[in-house]
Parts: C-alpha cells; sequence; structure tokens
C-alpha cells in the first residue's frame, strides 16, 4: 500500500521525520518497506499555453503550433491528435533534458526540422515524461495552471511516499485515516477532521432497496444525485494524490470515488440512474444467472456469490465489482450512490474464485467500519457536488438501512495474564492509559478490563489480541533486555537409545541424500500409496492449494513424487531418505495438549532407490540396483539386531518383491519394489525399491556384551536342502534357530545363513533347492566329530519334519 506523505501530513502532522515516521510506523506492526519518492527524468520542462494551430503545409496529420511561455511565442509541430487553442500542456524548450528509453540515456531538445519546418520544443505528454508509460496523448493541465511556470514545481514531484506492507488482519489501516489514526495513537498527536459536513438534501426522493440476504448484507446506506457534469476535469490536487496512490486515472466519477475510498477505506458503489430499472435487490445469486462485467467479459452466477440486481439484471457483484450495464460514463446526468457493509465471510475467496481481485474486495473480505457508511456517503457527495456539481443539481435525502450489524462483545483482560505474557511490569493505570489512546470503551473492576473493541477493529476478538495492542502502544523498543534465567542440567545419554541425528549420518554414509517434504499431498498421490484403514484420507479443511489437501499416512508417496520430479530433470540413479511423521485414523486416541482425538501420529523413516547401483565407473560393471540391495542397506541399519522377513499383499507392492519387516515378532514397516500398475501411472521407467519403518524401533539400539573370542578352530558344514516350492525361506530359517537355541546339541553353532538357491533342470517343476551354511566353534576345546555330527543332524532333522524335505546329493 502507498501512502503519499504530504496528503497524510494533511491529516496529522507529527513532528518527526520521514524516516522518523517510517520507523515509528514499523515497530508498531505497520512495516514500512520503503520510502519512494517521484523523482523525475526530465528538467527545463515549463507550461505553455496553445495559442494558434496550423495546419502543416507538407504533412496532413501534422501542425504548427503558436505556444505561449511567457516569455516567447514558440513554433512547435506536433501530431498528437488531441491538440487544441487554450489547451495548457508541459513544453520542453530548447536546453530542456527528457530520458530516451531506448537509448537508457537522456537527450536535450535542440532545434530541429520537422519536414522541412522548424520546431522550437516539444509539447510532452505522459509518456515523454514518463509519468506513465501507456498514455502517449499530450499532458492536459488545468485552466488556473501558470504559464511559464517551472512544471515540476507545478507538479510537486517532491513528494515522498510510504510503501507499507500490512499484515492480512489489519484491514483498519487499509486507508489514509487508518493510518493516520495509528500515527495520532502512537505519537499522541490529533488527527484533522476530514470535511464531512451534511449535505441537505434538496428534493425527496429514494430508490428503493430490498435487503433480502442478511447474511450478505448488513447495512446499506444510498442516496441519488441529480444533474451532475460528467465531463468536469479531476482537479490537478486529486490526480496527483491519486497517482501518488498507486491508482489509475478514469474518469471524474471514478476518480472521486477511489479518492474516498483511500482516504476512508470504504469503497462505494456508483451507478447511472437511468440504466436502473425498478427497485435494487441484494441477494446471493442463482444458478444460471450471469453479469457482464464488460463489453468482453461476461462471467456466470452461482449461489455462492452475493449481487446487486434491479427488477430485469444484475449490476454488481457484492463488494467485488460493478457491472457494465449500469455503469457511469461521460453522458451519465443523474446517479446513484451506495455504501454497504458486506460481512467479510460472504466475500473472502469469491474473488479470487472469479479472478477478479479488486481494491473493494481487498478491503471488504477484511472487514470494514460498518459506522461510517453515512460519514463515507456524505464525504463523496460534498466532493461531486465540489466538482461535477451545477446549478440544476439535486441531492436527495440518505436511506440507511441498518439490518444485520456486528455486537461487539466485550472482552475480559486480566492484569496478571498481561504481565505474564509481555514479561513486564505494567500497573493498571499503564494499561488503562494504553486504552484510552487506543480508543477502547473499558470497564475496569479490580485487576479485571472488560474491553470493547471499535467497530473498526475486526482482528480484535480475545484476550491475546488485546495485549497485543498494549504492547504494540508501549513499544517493543521500550522491552527491557534481560538474560533468560534457567537451570542448566546435563541429561545422560541413553546407551540402548540413538539420536535421528546419528541415523540420519548412517544413512548419509551410505550414499542417501535427505528430502524434506509437506506433510500434506495431493489427494490422488494420499489414495494410491495410503496407509490408513478403508483408504480413507484424512482432508484438510483449509488446504494451502488444490496439491496439498490431504495429510500422508506414509512417507513413500512423496518419495516417489521427488523420483517423478528428479526423472523430468533428467537424474538418472536417485537415492533419498525422509525421516518424518505420518498421520493415521486411531478411534481409540483422545484429545490431550499432544493430540487430536480420532488421529495418531507416527514417526517414519522411509527410504528409495532408483537406477544404477552405483555411479559410472570403469572399475566395475554397473547394474541397477534391485530389492536385495536396499535389503542389505536395512539390515546394515539395525546391526547387530537381526530381522525377519514376512511375504505380503499390498496394493503398492510388487506381490513377488516385497515383504513385511519383523524385529522378533513385532511388525515395524515394510520393504519392496514399487507395483507395475503404480510404476506405469507414474510413468516410470524403471521400478524404484523402497522401505519405510518406525522410527522408533530403529533408534533402539543392542547393547553390546562382550564375548571372549575362542582360541579353538571352527568348523563349516554346508547343507542343502530340496523343498516344495511353496515353502517360504524365512519359516525354514526360523525353524533352524529355534533348533539352535533350544538344543543342547546346537549350541556349538555360532550362525546359519544361506547361500545359495536353485531352481533347474536337475530339480522337478514344484521343487527348489536352499544351500545353508553353518558355522560351528566351541569356545573351551576343540570339536570332535561326533559332537558336530550331532549338531548338524538336528537341524536337518528339524527341517525334513516340518517342511518334508529332503537332502541334496
Amino acid at each position: 500500500m502507498q501512502i503519499p506523505e504530504n496528503w497524510l501530513r494533511t491529516i496529522i502532522n507529527p513532528k518527526l521525520s520521514s524516516n522518523d515516521l517510517a520507523n515509528l510506523l514499523t515497530m508498531s506492526g505497520l512495516e514500512t518497506e520503503k520510502i519512494e519518492t517521484n523523482i523525475p527524468i526530465f528538467s527545463k520542462i515549463i507550461i505553455g499555453k496553445i495559442i494558434n494551430i496550423i495546419k502543416h503545409p507538407d504533412i496532413d496529420n501534422f501542425n504548427i503550433c503558436k505556444v505561449d511561455t511567457y516569455k516567447n511565442i514558440l513554433d512547435i509541430v506536433c501530431n498528437i491528435p488531441n491538440i487544441r487553442v487554450g489547451l495548457k500542456v508541459p513544453c520542453a524548450i530548447i536546453g530542456s533534458s527528457l530520458l530516451c528509453i531506448n537509448k537508457k540515456k537522456s537527450f536535450i531538445i535542440n532545434i530541429e526540422k520537422k519536414y522541412k519546418i522548424k520546431s522550437y520544443g516539444l509539447l510532452c505528454s505522459e509518456y515523454d515524461l514518463k509519468i506513465n508509460n501507456k498514455n502517449k496523448y499530450l499532458f492536459e493541465l488545468p485552466e488556473d495552471a501558470p504559464i511559464g511556470k517551472n512544471f515540476y514545481d507545478y507538479y510537486k514531484f517532491n513528494n515522498l511516499k510510504f510503501v507499507i506492507k500490512l499484515t492480512p488482519n489489519r484491514g483498519d489501516c487499509l486507508s489514509l485515516l487508518g493510518i493516520a489514526r495509528e500515527i495520532s495513537i502512537l505519537s499522541n498527536t490529533p488527527l484533522k477532521l476530514l470535511n464531512t459536513k451534511i449535505t441537505l438534501p434538496n428534493y425527496k426522493e429514494i430508490l428503493p432497496v430490498k435487503i433480502s440476504a442478511i447474511d450478505l448484507c448488513g447495512r446499506f446506506s444510498g442516496r441519488i444525485i441529480r444533474g451532475i457534469n460528467p465531463k468536469a476535469l479531476t482537479p490537478k490536487w486529486m490526480k496527483i494524490r491519486l497517482e501518488d496512490s498507486g491508482q489509475k486515472l478514469v474518469s471524474v466519477l471514478h476518480d472521486i470515488t477511489n479518492y474516498v475510498m483511500l482516504e476512508l477505506g470504504i469503497p462505494i458503489n456508483i451507478f447511472d440512474l437511468s440504466k436502473i430499472s425498478g427497485e435494487l435487490n441484494i441477494r446471493w445469486g442463482n444458478i444460471g444467472e450471469t453479469i457482464k462485467i464488460s463489453n468482453d467479459l461476461i462471467i456466470k452466477i452461482d449461489k455462492n456469490i452475493g449481487i446487486i440486481s434491479d427488477n430485469f439484471k444484475i449490476i454488481s457483484l457484492s463488494g467485488i465489482i460493478n457491472g457494465f450495464d449500469a455503469s457511469v460514463t461521460l453522458n451519465t446526468k443523474d446517479i446513484y450512490l451506495g455504501v454497504a457493509f458486506w460481512w467479510p465471510n460472504s466475500i473472502r475467496g469469491k474473488s479470487n474464485h472469479y479472478n477478479l481481485v479488486t481494491e473493494s474486495s481487498y478491503r471488504f473480505e477484511r472487514g470494514i467500519d460498518f459506522s461510517k457508511t453515512i460519514k463515507c456517503l456524505e464525504r463523496v457527495t460534498n466532493l461531486i457536488i465540489e466538482i461535477c456539481g451545477t446549478s440544476s443539481s439535486k441531492i436527495s435525502q440518505i436511506d440507511d438501512q441498518i439490518i444485520n450489524i456486528p455486537v461487539r462483545k466485550e472482552i475480559k483482560v486480566r492484569s496478571e495474564r498481561v504481565i505474564k505474557i509481555l514479561g513486564i511490569k505494567l500497573t493498571n493505570q499503564e494499561i488503562s492509559n494504553i486504552f484510552i489512546r487506543l480508543k477502547f470503551h473499558f470497564i475496569q473492576k479490580n485487576n479485571i478490563f472488560l474491553v470493547i473493541p471499535p467497530a473498526h477493529r475486526f482482528d480484535l476478538e480475545i484476550e491475546e489480541d488485546i495485549i497485543e495492542e498494549i504492547i504494540r502502544i508501549y513499544g517493543f523498543e521500550n522491552i527491557p533486555i534481560s538474560l533468560p534465567i534457567t537451570v542448566s542440567k546435563i541429561s545422560p545419554i541413553k546407551e540402548g537409545y540413538q539420536s535421528l541425528f546419528s541415523i540420519r549420518h548412517q544413512l548419509a554414509f551410505a550414499d542417501y541424500q535427505e528430502v524434506i517434504n509437506y506433510s500434506f499431498i495431493e489427494d490422488s498421490l494420499e489414495k494410491d500409496f495410503s496407509q490408513n484403514i478403508n483408504n480413507y484420507p484424512i482432508e484438510l479443511l483449509n488446504p494451502i492449494s488444490k496439491k496439498f489437501n490431504t495429510m500422508r499416512s506414509t512417507l513413500i508417496g512423496s518419495l516417489v513424487n521427488n523420483i517423478c520430479y528428479n526423472l523430468k530433470r533428467k537424474l538418472e540413479r536417485i537415492r533419498l531418505f525422509e525421516i518424518a511423521n505420518v498421520y493415521l485414523h486411531d478411534k481409540f486416541i483422545k484429545d490431550s495438549p499432544f493430540t487430536v482425538s480420532g488421529y495418531k501420529e507416527l514417526k517414519k523413516i522411509a527410504v528409495i532407490a532408483y537406477g544404477p547401483l552405483l555411479e559410472p565407473q570403469w572399475g566395475e560393471e554397473n547394474r541397477n540396483i534391485d530389492y536385495f540391495d536396499l535389503k542389505n542397506d536395512l539390515e546394515n541399519l539395525f546391526f547387530p539386531i537381526k530381522l525377519n522377513f514376512l511375504k505380503i499383499n499390498n496394493s503398492i507392492l510388487h506381490p513377488n518383491r516385497s515383504a513385511l519387516i519383523f524385529k522378533k515378532t513385532k511388525n515395524i514397516g515394510f520393504i519392496g519394489e514399487i507395483h507395475p500398475i503404480l510404476q506405469q501411472k507414474y510413468d516410470l521407467p524403471l521400478a524404484p525399491i523402497f522401505f519405510e519403518v518406525d522410527a522408533l524401533e530403529l533408534q533402539k539400539r543392542q547393547i553390546p556384551n562382550y564375548i571372549q573370542i575362542s582360541k579353538f578352530p571352527n568348523v563349516v558344514r554346508d547343507i542343502v536342502f530340496i523343498f516344495n516350492k511353496n515353502i517360504n525361506l524365512q519359516d525354514v530359517m526360523d525353524t533352524m534357530f529355534f533348533e539352535k537355541n533350544n538344543n543342547s546339541n546346537c549350541f556349538i553353532i555360532q550362525s546359519i545363513s544361506l547361500f545359495d538357491k536353485y531352481c533347474g533342470k536337475k530339480l522337478k517343476d514344484n521343487e527348489k533347492s536352499f544351500a545353508f551354511r553353518c558355522i560351528l566353534q566351541d569356545p573351551k576345546k576343540t570339536l570332535k566329530n561326533n559332537i558336530i555330527n550331532n549338531a548338524i543332524n538336528a537341524l536337518i532333522n528339524s527341517v525334513c519334519k516340518n517342511f518334508n524335505a529332503k537332502l541334496r546329493n
């Protein structure tokens, strides 16, 4: 938001420099991003008057203008169509300087021949002066502009502008009056009253207005003005203020309503009275209705948008933009002015829906001062009569309908609470004085204040809002500097627990890169990879966009999305991990300071790999990473804890290349290759392989126990079994380890591992072979053959009995 300093100081003029004033606003929460100045890129431009126009003898569209510059009468050749006798314009005389955009440097005006006629200057447009790069017509000055005066001094280009970045809750400061009110409170400087004198009506006429939707419009004030001059020129002082505020000049009626909107922060509806048929009706729209915004733009209305209509057509989208069918033009003689209070919730989001974000909607969706509609109407009436009024102008009385305005509720503010939150010992008298400066109505009862916020402050609803106002006015810079006092205590590190920081290091050493994704994802991605029961996603009530409308129940969907993102950027080898929370339904969870009823959060660690196993190199033939490579990385993370794997049937995993992960008997996650259907859906040339485990289970680690290394040699025995193809390897391993741990003959077996699998021509179609290597060792003596054979035979008998297996020769 741009605020011209000259305009601001007509309302409030504290004894502060421009920089101090900007700092005062910034320290109160109204951040002044910068101070701009209108430094023109021209010099020696004076005001001239065209006193005669002669056609160029050789070129049809060129004219020779006689221009009075007070000291001289100059001949200036011009081909701009809006020249006329008596027009006053900025004139660049010999020696003047202008900026040439193409060459990015200034050039000096000299005598120039234009088709055999000497031209002694240049009549300037706003484009020439770089005031408005779109307007190439002559800059028309008012009739009272003094001939010969320096244009720089006349137009007051030395005005500074404060560029203020407002927070969304401070809709009350979207006006000159709002900023001035803040400065008055902060600097204890009185405000100068605006000219809002009551205009006495001189005839009786009321345009009937019906408010059919009280949840849309709470108050509507309107009046008729007849017999105006719509072709009057916008005063120079108003033009300068509007342009310095970043507003485009349209026509005098629009300029006046925009001026009052910038001044008071309340937008005004203005209609051509002759184009309104019957009465006005403020209501919600109906499906199938349309409104014409401009000659080439017609939009469809739905039931969630508020409108103003007459008996036959819609003339306005409430609080957003007026329609074309009742807009004022240069032929308008009679107008209808309307000032409304629209409920913020009825406007909020509607302008974005139609891609029609306007100055009006920007203010209405934050809330305007509903107590100032009459004042606003009187102010705009005064200006219209002053600038556009004629001897036949007629002003009707005001029709003010108050239907449903907000009720400002008392807010209980406790002085103990103020001291606790701010950490400053403020007395009740200091708090009371701040409320008086803020012009809050309040009642004090001992250490409790009952505060009623003013009508323009929609951001004050709870006790903490009022406490924020107290510290703003007290001054953040007045808070004493003090160091926090706390008791330092070094907690012991639990030996059986490793931090997430160390896990991140392990994964980084294993050549994985960490990613951090949003906890919310697109609903389609969640449905594809969901771990929620019945595939029922957790949807957000207020998503930041359509692509982030669901809380994720697994990290895998986000990682697959990362893979797709990197593939589009020509990366072929991708290895990623993420440590974050997932969100699941759980009807047993109740509300608490750290939980929400019906939902639970779990910390997960997910890893994904795609593409070649190694970076390209000459020393080893490369291949794509597979399930067993990732399984090896997973087991290294948990080492020395032994993991078990069980076949899984999951919609996101390949049916034959996936497994559940068990830590003893507890399911802690899953591992596998992406399902072929999802691989095709996400257009992945290769199948990513991933796992996801509970972070807490990985953080728990086994405390090492010292075991004396045996001095005696070990013995290696290989056992090869033939099984039915339906037998799972994990079941066989579980059986062998059970026998090892529970059979006294097997205590010398130190390890059992699979080293070969065979399915070939030497076996039947329904058979497969597993080869196991057993390492045997006694810590106290050398092993004898009978002890070795007893241990191996115990394993063989257990496997053959449980799985109907046989030994392979």
